[in-house]
C-alpha cells in the first residue's frame, strides 16, 4: 500500500520509518524504506512488515519491525493475512530473533543465505593498531592524497557522486537489482550518513551508513570505489566510518551479508537437493556476475568480532521452487525472463566497453 504522498515519501512510508527508528533491530530493518517495498501494518499500528508481493509469495525484507514482545503476534497476523490472500511468506535476510521463533517449528523451512560480520566500533582503533596489513592499505591511500570525511545528516548528494555510482554499476557483472540490494540510495540520506573519499578535491569513492536503531548500530549498506581510486580507498572509507561510529556512541557495526559464505548448518533441517545443488553451482561458477569469494575475503580481512548466519525462512515444511522463484523475482523487480534480457544486454555492453578501452 502506497498511501498519499507528502513531500517525497508516502504516509505509509513515514509510518514505517517511525516504527523502524523506534524498533528496528534486524540489520536490514531500515532497508524496507528503500524503493519498491509495500507496507503491511498491524491493526493497532504498532508493527510493520516491509515486503514485495510476487505471484502467491509475499517476500519480506528481513523480519517484522515491532517491539520484541510483539513478534509472535505480528508474525501470526501477517501470515494470516497472506494465507487469506492465497499466498505463502518468505522472510529474506532474517536473523536470530525470527530464527529462534520459527526454526523449532516443523511448519517452517529455512536455508542459510550466508553470514554477516560484526564489530564493536569502540574496539576499532585497537584492531587497526594490531593489524599491519590493514594499516598498510590505509597508508597506501593516504600517501596518494586520499582523505575521507563524514558529511552531516541530510546533506544533499552531488552530480559527481551520481556519476561515480553509475561508473561503479557499469563495471559490475550484474545489472542493478532491487529489494534489499537496490543501489539507488543517494536520493534519501535523511537518517543515513555519507562518507566520501576525495583525492585532489574530487570524489573517488563513497560509503553509505544506514542506521540499525535497535542495536545503536550501523549497516555499511554500500561501498562505491571509482575506477581510478588508489588501493586502500575502500579500507579508508570503512576506517573513517567506524571511527565516526565510535565517536558517536555506536555499539554495533556490520558490513552486511556475505552471500553464500560458510555458516554452521542445522543438520536436523536439510535443504532440498535442487536448492543445495543450485547454490553450490552459483558459488562455484557465478564469478562473472558476482565475486562471492572476493566480498567475503574483504570483510574477513577486517577481522570482525564475529559472524552471524542470515536466513531465508518460509512458512512451509520444505523450501519450494515456487518460493525461490518468488524471491528471485523480488530481487529482479519483475519476471526472470525480463531480467535475463537485461543481464544479456548488460554483459554485451560490458564486453563492448572492454573492447573499446582495452580494460581487463
Amino acid at each position: 500500500m502506497k498511501g498519499t504522498r507528502v513531500g517525497g515519501a508516502s504516509i505509509d512510508q513515514e509510518r514505517a520509518r517511525a516504527l523502524v527508528l523506534a524498533h528496528g533491530w534486524n540489520t536490514t530493518a531500515y532497508q524496507i524504506l528503500n524503493p519498491g517495498f509495500r507496507y503491511w501494518f498491524t491493526p493497532s499500528g504498532d508493527g510493520v512488515v516491509g515486503h514485495v508481493r510476487r505471484r502467491h509469495i509475499w517476500v519480506v525484507g528481513g523480519a517484522p519491525v515491532c517491539a520484541p514482545g510483539l513478534l509472535d503476534e505480528v508474525v501470526a497476523q501477517f501470515e494470516g493475512d497472506a494465507h487469506s490472500a492465497g499466498a505463502r511468506v518468505c522472510y529474506v535476510g532474517a536473523q536470530d530473533r525470527l530464527a529462534r521463533r520459527c526454526l523449532p517449528d516443523p511448519g517452517y523451512a529455512a536455508t542459510v543465505l550466508g553470514t554477516e560480520p560484526w564489530w564493536d566500533p569502540g574496539d576499532w582503533t585497537a584492531l587497526v593498531d594490531g593489524h599491519a596489513s590493514l594499516r598498510g592499505q590505509l597508508n597506501r591511500a593516504r600517501n596518494k592524497g586520499v582523505s575521507a570525511t563524514v558529511r552531516p545528516a541530510g546533506t544533499g548528494t552531488a552530480p559527481a557522486l551520481d556519476a561515480l555510482l553509475l561508473e561503479w554499476l557499469g563495471a559490475k557483472g550484474l545489472p542493478p537489482l532491487g529489494f534489499l540490494t537496490t543501489p539507488w540510495l543517494l536520493a534519501d540520506l535523511r537518517d543515513r550518513r555519507l562518507v566520501v573519499a576525495e583525492q585532489d578535491g574530487q570524489p573517488v569513492g563513497f560509503l553509505i551508513l544506514t542506521p540499525i536503531p535497535g542495536r545503536t548500530g550501523w549497516l555499511v549498506e554500500q561501498i562505491v570505489r571509482g575506477r581510478n581510486a588508489p588501493n586502500g580507498t575502500s579500507e579508508l572509507l570503512v576506517d573513517r566510518a567506524f571511527q565516526w561510529m565510535a565517536e558517536n556512541g555506536g555499539r554495533y557495526a556490520t558490513l552486511g551479508l556475505a552471500p553464500l559464505a560458510p555458516a554452521p548448518r542445522d543438520r536436523s533441517r536439510r535443504d532440498p537437493w535442487w536448492l543445495t545443488w543450485s547454490l553450490a553451482r552459483l558459488r562455484a561458477h557465478g564469478k562473472r556476475f558476482y565475486n562471492f569469494e572476493g566480498l567475503h575475503s574483504f570483510k574477513a580481512k577486517l577481522r570482525p568480532a564475529g559472524w552471524d548466519p542470515v536466513y531465508a525462512i518460509s512458512d512451509e515444511a520444505r523450501v519450494s521452487l515456487r518460493t525461490m522463484k518468488g524471491v528471485a523475482e523480488a530481487f529482479a523487480e519483475g519476471s526472470l525472463i525480463g531480467f535475463g534480457v537485461r543481464l544479456i544486454t548488460h554483459a554485451v555492453g560490458m564486453d563492448m566497453h572492454r573492447m573499446r578501452t582495452g580494460a581487463p
